[in-house]
């Protein structure tokens, strides 16, 4: 009991001592909940032939016929093949990036310079896809387009090539695209794990004569493992998603083939034609199996010996 009448006290002073803060902590967390958890009782409709003008007492409950219906739609096949190709590709290419990108940051000696060049490489992170899209289109237009236009002053090329408007060529531009929005942040994030590295493992690494790609592989990467691995597993719990706005950037009809993801195919089923159910089933779908890859990938590093995200 005096246990308990502690803690109280000790929960009162805390809040009399810093209320503002706490006061401060109320606004993201009724976000959360309001956009997180509130929507939650609206998955019935993925039970339900949902209709808005009827609600939810006057729509017809269907059970598992709904989740049938997009199983065998084969538009749902081919966004979903879109997705996982698309997506599994992004991971190779823009996984490492951040890796090797603050292995190169962290050998540098010209802290201004170090700093300068972080600022550039995570700037892009901030910006929105509609901005990402319009300086593309402007460096990669087939005849105007900057690249373009260099490429063929200098003789590399006789035409424009369709970086934006061929499917093949649209598919290395937005995956490239990608990488250079999405790097710096990463690389801001193992920059941070390589603090923690004792400066002393390196001084005996020299010491013993271990040059500087030796002590990378044997001190640097070591110290970060940990950081890689939670951030690979969150990345792989990403692999059933797609980003709307970055697809509606880079889209045309000449490139649909590609384009059409589950994101697009959420969008087109659900707020275009209006079928609610359709779209609430494959976003549940795509919420399961992205737990179940994080769960699953979660155990796989325990396995191996790390600490794992959960």
């Amino acid at each position: 009991m005096n246990k308990l009448t502690a803690e109280l006290n000790s929960w009162k002073k805390s809040l009399k001592r810093d209320w503002h803060l706490y006061l401060l902590l109320l606004i993201p967390v009724a976000l959360v909940i309001l956009f997180n958890y509130a929507a939650y009782p609206g998955l019935r409709m993925v039970f339900m032939d949902y209709k808005p003008a009827k609600g939810y007492a006057g729509s017809q409950w269907v059970g598992w016929a709904t989740f049938a219906k997009v199983f065998k739609d084969k538009d749902f096949i081919r966004a979903l093949k879109n997705s996982l190709v698309f997506n599994i590709l992004d991971l190779l290419v823009s996984f490492p990036m951040p890796i090797i990108l603050a292995l190169m940051l962290n050998e540098l000696r010209f802290p201004k310079f170090k700093k300068v060049t972080q600022t550039v490489l995570y700037l892009p992170h901030f910006l929105s896809w509609v901005i990402i899209g319009s300086v593309a289109y402007q460096l990669f237009k087939p005849s105007t387009g900057i690249i373009n236009v260099l490429m063929m002053n200098w003789g590399l090329i006789d035409q424009g090539i369709p970086f934006l408007t061929e499917k093949w060529h649209w598919a290395a531009t937005y995956l490239l695209i990608g990488v250079w929005q999405g790097m710096g942040w990463g690389t801001i994030i193992y920059l941070a794990a390589m603090t923690s590295i004792s400066g002393e493992l390196y001084e005996a690494a020299m010491i013993d004569g271990a040059n500087r790609l030796q002590r990378i592989w044997h001190i640097t990467l070591p110290g970060i493992r940990g950081t890689i691995v939670i951030l690979l597993i969150m990345n792989l719990g990403k692999l059933m998603g797609s980003n709307y706005e970055r697809l509606d950037v880079f889209g045309n009809t000449q490139v649909k083939d590609f384009q059409y993801q589950l994101a697009i195919y959420i969008y087109e089923k659900g707020l275009a034609s209006s079928k609610f159910s359709m779209a609430t089933a494959v976003g549940l779908f795509q919420s399961l199996v992205g737990l179940i890859l994080v769960l699953l990938s979660d155990r796989v590093s325990k396995l191996l010996g790390e600490d794992g995200l959960l």
